[in-house]
């Protein structure tokens, strides 16, 4: 038995974590780094108090999910199908498996991105495919998957925060001004990016996700406290991370209009030099890696165990669903690369059902871990069901407004009818102006904001 498997009295604090580590680095992907520049280059430091708020949501519906795998044997399909029948658990798996793959692309595009500021374009599409494989083969040939993907997570993330902390220095970010954006200003509740960057942090799939990875550590019903410090640990990764991307672009980046990450690199270069945007560009890269990566398995294990194919890593149904996130996911990427596709159908359909998904996931994580039968003793404690609540009411929140503007614009967009006050929406608002232009990344991110590669 591996150092891992141990009782945690034996462990070192590096040791018990992993699964928050695994969850952070599907949050921070391309889109995300986009997002969070752009915020910064438009907003300056006003809207760091957002990140940290949506962070603690995280980490409470992390704790939620990864508690539901410690506690419980069955995995949460299986606890589903006997509470609600299977139909429950199909819904969820499939609305998960949907937008993951309609978005996936995002993901290579985002890979592609960070190849072709040095690259030309045959070759960062070669390295894209190869990527692809490498992780096919990830999946089916490493013995122990789950340390072999924790061990990679780590990596990615030492890289993300080394090569965006270096940049951050660089910059030289203003102190003070700094210090005023970790508290919510008069009507800072009122702008709408708000939502879209709530969005782009509280990624609810991901955190149910956290059910199957905690099985998968090993962790037992004794270290409930190992959860916390774990979820904990994840979050403030995924703040620290966001918040110096936001904090660079508004030190460097102020005023300009920033598309894609493309240009955020190369927007880097001047305040820079050669040095900070390969520095950006390896950070970049380990966002959209690990983020291509870990998106696929969230789509692949959710649905196999919906459909009663397997929930672990060593069954053949999460590894071959898996497969087809990705290979579907680069195949998009490629054709949107080389023709003139346009992303916005399959970006429109995902955002109509992350409309049901997202509230759907949080509702089912609330109920599960408040139900006697399914965690024992062991249900929320009042504190965590007050964020829950909150939580799930900024999802209905988010769904409401992807209904009612993002999905009408986007229709839009296609030719299928006409509202001119989305048309002025999107055009006063050029954080949201752009979404359509290019196809938007996933991590369950409902697609409220800039979220492009």
């Amino acid at each position: 038995m591996t150092n891992l498997q141990e009782p945690f009295r034996k462990r070192r604090w590096y040791q018990a974590i992993g699964p928050g580590l695994i969850t952070a680095c599907v949050v921070i992907g391309p889109g995300s780094i986009l997002t969070s520049s752009k915020v910064g280059a438009n907003e300056g430091y006003s809207m760091l108090w957002v990140v940290i708020t949506a962070c603690i949501f995280m980490m409470f519906y992390m704790q939620m999910g990864a508690r539901l795998g410690v506690v419980t044997k069955e995995s949460p399909a299986e606890i589903l199908t006997r509470k609600a029948g299977r139909w429950l658990a199909v819904v969820v798996g499939l609305g998960v498996f949907f937008i993951s793959t309609a978005f996936q692309f995002g993901n290579n595009l985002g890979v592609q991105s960070a190849f072709d500021v040095f690259l030309s374009t045959n070759w960062s599409i070669a390295l894209v495919i190869g990527f692809n494989a490498l992780s096919i083969s990830f999946l089916f040939f490493f013995k122990d998957f789950y340390q072999a993907l924790e061990k990679l997570m780590m990596c990615f993330v030492g890289l993300m925060l080394t090569c965006f902390a270096i940049n951050l220095i660089f910059a030289g970010p203003e102190l003070m001004a700094f210090l005023k954006g970790l508290f919510p200003a008069a009507g800072a509740f009122a702008n709408v990016e708000v939502l879209g960057l709530v969005g782009t942090t509280f990624v609810v799939a991901a955190a149910y996700f956290q059910a199957y990875l905690a099985k998968q550590k090993g962790w037992s019903a004794t270290e409930l406290k190992t959860v916390i410090i774990d979820a904990r640990v994840g979050s403030v990764i995924m703040a620290v991370i966001t918040i110096m991307l936001m904090s660079t672009a508004a030190a460097v980046l102020a005023g300009q209009d920033l598309e894609s990450v493309e240009q955020v690199a190369a927007a880097l270069e001047p305040a820079f030099g050669s040095k900070g945007k390969i520095l950006f560009c390896v950070g970049l890269f380990s966002a959209a890696y690990s983020s291509f990566l870990v998106n696929s398995m969230i789509a692949g294990f959710i649905l196999s165990d919906g459909l009663g194919m397997g929930s672990t890593a060593d069954s053949n149904g999460p590894k071959i669903l898996t497969t087809l996130v990705l290979l579907t996911g680069m195949t998009v990427a490629l054709l949107l690369k080389l023709t003139d596709m346009s992303a916005v159908p399959a970006v429109v359909s995902a955002q109509a059902v992350t409309v049901i998904a997202g509230p759907l996931i949080a509702g089912v994580l609330l109920w599960l871990t408040n139900s006697r039968d399914v965690m024992g003793d062991r249900t929320n404690g009042l504190f965590t069901n007050i964020f829950g609540v909150i939580g799930f009411i900024i999802l209905l929140a988010i769904a409401a407004y992807v209904a009612t503007v993002k999905v009408p614009a986007g229709l839009e967009k296609m030719g299928i009818g006409r509202t001119d006050s989305f048309h002025e929406i999107l055009v006063e608002r050029s954080f949201v102006d752009a979404t359509f232009n290019k196809p938007t990344l996933f991590s369950y991110r409902p697609l409220l904001e800039n979220d492009l590669s």
